[in-house]
């Protein structure tokens, strides 16, 4: 086994070291490469809130609250901008974070109108240009919709009891009902169109002359754009207002500043901390030094993969956790030196020193990560950012720490050059007679 874990842990190495540098095609995704996003605060863009406002008839409730963040998540995401976050917050109000968006008035505008729901016939000759997920073209556009999203009663995902496929069931009101059938009996066999502020959501075709107010739109759905569909017929149009509370800008150059800085800081720092374990420890310093260089591999791959979106919180969650992957080390060197005092030998020292540091290691990382999960759970996106970099950080800390600084260590040990206690930060004088007779026993 002691034979097999080095192989598996240099494989993930090398496997996260390809992942980091080089830009890997997420085989997942077309046309996509693996790579990490840089946040708001980074590259600079917009940030508006909003407060969904309550009427006589309807309070805001968690489901209309959440029903309205994914309206506009998925408005937002239409226009191609890269990573947008919209979030809720509290009762009422909901986030948007837009980075790399410098367009205020466009997204303003987007994002604050209540949307448009149409049910629109598509005219001869006019399906071949109306493609599902795109713009409505002009032939549609000029077409007088049949009914809007106000004479949908309900809307649910169902099952073809023929085909077993996935499908839409769609209840409409009375007028709509009958409007429908109207139109279904003189245009059978015809397509219409289902247009949200001139996007085309679907085009299905007609295949009834009578529903009776009951449809059933079929096209070999997934579940997720079945969801999709019933989230655009259920609440294409907001279900309340919104008002804009605050908007603003990020200069894309204040965010490079403040990047530059970070890094530069973080530099300083951990230039420190590699430093000072040499200096103190030596060759357990060394190895805590590879460890770390190995941890920001990891955690650098990671981050694309997830992917994580890095802000200037992100950024101080990751030094924070190479503080407590150091920590890490310090405690299972301290340990080790002490059962070298003792007279035990290296080998059995370092063995004593990781035994003797797991509890410890495991209690202050378990409650780090129990506050990672609380800030995830309950904190604002810049929050969200924060805690789950640091989850992350703590638990590579402890891989890098228990598994592969121990790997290594255990290597040295059986090197004999090794075999000297000034190598591991210990001087004569520390050690019992015990220790000194082992020690030229050993030799």
């Amino acid at each position: 086994m002691r034979r097999v874990v080095p192989i598996l842990v240099l494989a993930l190495f090398l496997v996260a070291l390809v992942v980091a540098v080089l830009p890997v095609p997420r085989v997942w995704e077309e046309d996509s490469t693996i790579e990490t996003k840089l946040g708001l605060d980074l590259i600079g863009g917009l940030r508006g809130e909003y407060q969904v406002v309550a009427t006589d008839e309807q309070a805001v409730t968690p489901e209309i609250l959440e029903q309205t963040r994914t309206i506009i998540e998925n408005r937002v995401n239409f226009t191609g901008v890269a990573e947008p976050i919209v979030v809720t917050q509290g009762e009422d109000r909901i986030s948007v974070e837009l980075p790399g968006v410098d367009d205020e008035g466009e997204i303003r505008s987007l994002i604050g109108t209540t949307g448009v729901l149409e049910f629109t016939p598509v005219p001869p000759g006019c399906i071949g240009e109306v493609i599902q997920d795109g713009p409505a073209p002009e032939c549609l556009v000029e077409s007088e919709p049949l009914f809007n999203g106000t004479e949908i009663a309900a809307a649910r995902i169902g099952q073809d009891p023929t085909t077993g496929e996935v499908v839409v069931n769609l209840e409409l009101k009375e007028t709509g009902a009958r409007l429908f059938d109207e139109h279904a009996d003189e245009n059978f066999g015809e397509f219409f169109a289902i247009v949200l502020d001139g996007i085309v959501e679907s085009a299905p075709s007609i295949n009834a002359r009578r529903f009776g107010g009951q449809a059933q739109i079929s096209g070999n759905f997934t579940i997720e754009e079945a969801n999709n569909l019933v989230t655009v017929l259920r609440f294409g149009s907001l279900p309340l207002e919104i008002r804009e509370v605050g908007f603003s800008s990020i200069s894309a150059t204040l965010g490079l500043d403040f990047l530059n800085q970070t890094i530069l800081a973080g530099i300083i720092g951990i230039a420190l901390v590699f430093a000072f374990m040499l200096l103190y420890y030596r060759v357990p310093g060394i190895v805590a030094c590879v460890a770390l260089i190995a941890y920001g591999v990891f955690a650098w791959a990671i981050f694309q993969i997830v992917p994580v979106t890095l802000t200037l919180a992100g950024i101080a969650a990751f030094i924070l956790s190479v503080g407590m992957a150091v920590d890490a080390n310090i405690l299972i060197f301290e340990r080790t030196k002490e059962e070298l005092r003792s007279g035990k030998n290296l080998s059995a020292s370092v063995e004593a020193g990781f035994n003797r540091a797991w509890t410890s290691i495991f209690d202050a990382n378990v409650s780090t990560l129990i506050t990672a999960l609380i800030l995830y759970y309950f904190g604002t996106s810049i929050v969200k950012g924060f805690a789950l970099v640091l989850g992350i950080g703590v638990l590579l800390s402890m891989f890098t720490a228990i598994v592969l600084s121990r790997m290594m260590l255990r290597w040295i040990v059986q090197q004999r050059w090794a075999r000297q206690a000034h190598l591991f930060g210990i001087d004569d004088s520390e050690m019992s007679v015990d220790a000194r007779a082992n020690r030229e026993a050993a030799a």
